[in-house]
């Protein structure tokens, strides 16, 4: 299973919005229709299409597994992790993270960061699109 660059990073931005991501076991294509398990209320009439493929085709496509969130957990150690020592949004985000609502005491210090914040949504980006790598190698090795 080949896919691009970009198709790779499609699948990242994708999961990281809440979607579900299938990739076609022989042509690679790929479907991404919302979670109703996440969002039961949400309208799927715009995905309709694709959900009817997804149904009389199941078989055939992998699914790209959806980040769970001790991985969305580690995404946030892992890039404190990157953070100098002599940082002082490095203590405030380690305390963030180990306080109760770690996800949201994590986003109000990340959106408060400056330039610290755009670093956040890359290095999320890029840990996210390989993570999809060794997901997509795995599946090859599979086959």
């Amino acid at each position: 299973m080949t896919l691009t660059n970009n198709e790779i990073k499609e699948i990242a931005e994708q999961l990281d919005c809440g979607f579900r991501c299938f990739i076609h076991k022989q042509s690679n294509e790929l479907i991404f229709i919302p979670d109703i398990l996440k969002n039961p209320d949400i309208d799927m009439e715009a995905w309709a299409e694709e959900d009817e493929k997804l149904n009389s085709e199941f078989m055939n496509y992998y699914e790209i597994e959806q980040l769970e969130s001790h991985d969305s957990f580690q995404i946030m150690e892992d890039f404190v992790d990157t953070l100098n020592d002599s940082n002082e949004l490095k203590e405030k985000l380690f305390t963030a993270i180990n306080k109760t609502k770690p996800f949201r005491n994590f986003k109000y210090e990340i959106d408060n960061s400056g330039d610290f914040r755009q670093k956040w949504f890359d290095f999320k980006s890029e840990w996210l699109i390989n993570r999809i790598r060794i997901e997509l190698k795995q599946l090859e090795e599979s086959q």
